[in-house]
């Protein structure tokens, strides 16, 4: 995005870049049709390294990465933990959300490797996501070329309507969270009431205008996850229940919910590529000890120790967010409440940054001449009224935000990076074609937790129709799985 001091943030587009126009930009600003000075084999040359090329007036320490990376992972999803080891039981849950969480960081690591070697081969600094999608579309297998004018958009529909529905959810989880505390000392007022009391403050937070600046406002959101996830054992620890109690081994129909939870939760695609574009030192973003394993495996691991003694505790009571199984009318519960609608208040920017990058670096930065601050913080502030509009809209919104999660994710996460390596690395797929097997197994899975996400999700909503009409508005939020 462009300042006054023509200040350009690299994020998740390419400084001039559009999706749609064919072309691409070279180190020294110029434009290239997307056929020019690139082929399958040019990545050969060992001259050219992007990482060194990119242009980032406000780029992000390694530490400053890791924070941003946990606190776009640690949302509402962490909360929902035990409500999913439920679905799973014990056992199945610790592989499982291990598995899950090797499984989003790999194919991350997948994508992440698959951009450098594109932007290696065609000699730019750096790639989006969807314009990473259309040029390995162009160099893949020859009936993938077909799809690569349309491979941008297609990206950009899956990523701004998930990052906008996390903002519209995240809305109704602070409103109804203050909702819940603020009952308990004055007359109750409308979950709606507290919606329109928030939307000067988000709009404020959402004029944030690069990651750096995010970077102190994470941090503080990040003490307050932990410290809050502290005071919520507290309670689970108090008078815990026997393991005997609860079961090691769930039913396969509710393990496909606990699937939805988890993949939802850790998955964070759109976050995580935004902030390796934006890193100061992107060649420490992958490796065995690089930020995004040692971000992911904290995840895990809290992610693990949440849901395990979570479901101990409640078991088959335990809410959709954990925060409801606290005793109400206890003032150390209603500070944890607070606490938390802060956090996911303070990462309402970070969710809100995606989308934004998006729709105007790709679609409007370049038809706006002159004005260009002035009209991005248009867009900011259309973008926040938006989601306040969504959330206060539709009642089941949480519902169906899992529907377009399901969609989404399953997209975005798994099949589209094994998509791409196998169209950068065609046709050498390597010895015995294992890549390509890999890689094919990988979309086959995602097309798998796309059905079942999206199953559960429509029998979820339909239940939720056929429900009484009073269902509260947290009990659709708190399904949400991030």
């Amino acid at each position: 995005m462009e300042e006054k001091n023509g200040e350009t943030i690299n994020m998740q587009l390419m400084a001039g870049q559009s999706s749609f126009n064919g072309e691409k930009q070279t180190p020294d600003g110029n434009f290239l049709k997307s056929g020019d000075g690139g082929s399958p084999g040019s990545d050969s040359d060992e001259s050219y390294d992007p990482h060194k090329h990119r242009n980032r007036p406000n780029p992000t320490s390694n530490s400053e990465t890791l924070i941003h990376l946990l606190k776009g992972s640690l949302g509402t999803g962490i909360l929902a933990m035990p409500n999913a080891f439920y679905n799973s039981g014990l056992v199945t849950g610790v592989i499982a959300t291990i598995l899950i969480g090797i499984l989003c960081t790999y194919c991350l690591h997948v994508l992440v490797k698959a951009q450098y070697k594109l932007c290696k081969r065609m000699k730019v600094p750096i790639l989006s996501y969807p314009m990473s999608m259309k040029y390995a579309l162009e160099q893949g297998p020859r009936w993938c070329k077909m799809f690569a004018p349309s491979a941008p958009g297609l990206v950009d529909g899956f990523l701004i309507a998930y990052q906008l529905g996390i903002c519209c959810v995240y809305i109704v989880f602070v409103a109804e969270n203050i909702k819940q505390v603020t009952d308990q000392y004055w007359p109750p007022i409308d979950a709606k009431l507290h919606m329109l009391i928030l939307l000067v403050p988000l709009t404020l937070i959402n004029y944030i205008r690069n990651l750096k600046v995010l970077a102190p406002f994470s941090s503080l959101a990040n003490v307050i996850t932990f410290v809050g996830l502290s005071m919520i054992l507290y309670y689970v620890f108090d008078d815990l229940p026997s393991v005997s109690e609860r079961e090691l081994y769930g039913s396969l129909r509710n393990f496909s919910l606990y699937f939805g939870t988890t993949l939802f939760a850790l998955e964070a695609v759109g976050v995580i590529i935004a902030l390796e574009n934006n890193m100061k030192t992107p060649q420490n973003f992958g490796g065995y000890f690089g930020v995004l394993n040692i971000g992911m495996t904290v995840i895990v691991i809290l992610y693990i120790l949440v849901g395990v003694f979570g479901y101990i505790k409640y078991g088959a009571a335990a809410e959709g967010s954990i925060t409801l199984n606290l005793p109400k009318g206890d003032v150390m519960a209603q500070a944890i409440k607070i606490m938390f609608a802060i956090a996911i208040f303070i990462t309402y920017a970070l969710q809100g940054y995606v989308p934004v990058e998006i729709i105007w670096n790709t679609y409007l930065d370049r038809r706006i001449p002159k004005n260009k601050l002035f009209w991005e913080y248009v867009l900011r502030t259309i973008v926040t009224i938006a989601t306040f509009i969504l959330a206060i809209a539709v009642p089941r919104l949480g519902l169906f935000i899992s529907l377009f999660g399901a969609l989404c994710l399953s997209a975005l996460g798994l099949a589209f990076p094994a998509i791409i390596e196998i169209c950068v690395m065609w046709p050498d797929m390597g010895p015995g074609m294992s890549s390509l097997i890999k890689n094919i197994f990988l979309i086959l899975f995602g097309i798998v937790g796309l059905v079942v996400g999206t199953y559960v999700s429509l029998v979820d909503i339909v239940n939720s129709f056929a429900a009484p009409v009073n269902s509260t508005i947290i009990a659709n939020s708190s399904d949400l799985h991030q």
